[in-house]
């Protein structure tokens, strides 16, 4: 079985693929930070939510990019 790199580095080899991945960099980077700061404080995403004053649904959405 591959591994998700494994995965991702053939794919990296094809150039549509790779410019829409590079594209989409910047969401995943915001997507990290939202998921790395709510860890980091010990936050479920319905705690995050409420403090946001958004549903838990929303949250998830966000992490799920």
């Amino acid at each position: 079985m591959k591994t998700l790199n494994e995965m991702l580095e053939k794919q990296m080899n094809d150039e549509n693929f790779r410019k829409e991945y590079e594209e989409m960099q910047p969401e995943f980077d915001v997507i990290r930070a939202i998921v790395g700061a709510r860890t980091s404080q010990n936050l479920t995403q319905k705690e995050l939510a409420d403090q946001l004053f958004v549903s838990d649904k929303t949250v998830s959405k966000w992490e799920r990019g």
